[in-house]
């Protein structure tokens, strides 16, 4: 556990950060069950500096980081987004990205920062949080559970022209 744990929304200077951190944290998942060539595709379209810039500035956006004894170990981002249907709760809100370094799994980092996405879904007049996760990744669908979130459907999720399958999860914010 870190002795200080720090989380603050990014700011325009934290767009290279953001994004190294994003695409490391995206190969080290997802690499060994993707080919190369397809999540090379992913990581230029997702996670460029120039991306993460936008989507910082984005006032449809919350852009949260986490900081363990003053480095950058997880990021979530929060987003205004149209729900897929099978969102069918008040004022859904999208939890976009949620993140951690590997270095720091198991920590006690995720917790906090999911707490900091669910005032960032508040903040945004939500009372619904929705995320999806890949059907492959028992880890974050154990941790999102124990977060509260249950299963509501699926959606397609592309790592360059592969489609995948992703579980759409839900949480009730009263």
């Amino acid at each position: 556990m870190p002795e200080r744990l720090t989380i603050r929304r990014a700011t325009p200077d934290d767009a290279a950060d953001v994004a190294a951190l994003a695409a490391k944290t995206f190969f080290e998942t997802f690499a060994a069950d993707n080919r190369p060539e397809d999540m090379a595709a992913h990581l230029a379209t997702a996670y460029g500096v120039a991306q993460q810039s936008a989507e910082i500035a984005d006032p449809d956006y919350v852009t949260l980081l986490a900081f363990a004894d003053d480095a950058l170990a997880a990021f979530a981002q929060v987003r205004r987004k149209t729900p897929p249907p099978c969102v069918t709760g008040d004022g859904p809100i999208e939890i976009h990205r949620f993140y951690v370094d590997q270095r720091w799994h198991g920590q006690g980092i995720a917790r906090p920062l999911m707490e900091a996405c669910v005032e960032a879904v508040r903040g945004f007049g939500g009372h619904t949080a929705w995320l999806s996760v890949w059907e492959r990744n028992p880890r974050a669908q154990a941790f999102y559970a124990k977060a509260g979130f249950t299963r509501v459907g699926e959606a397609d999720f592309w790592v360059g022209p592969d489609r995948q399958t992703d579980y759409i999860l839900a949480l009730t914010i009263a």
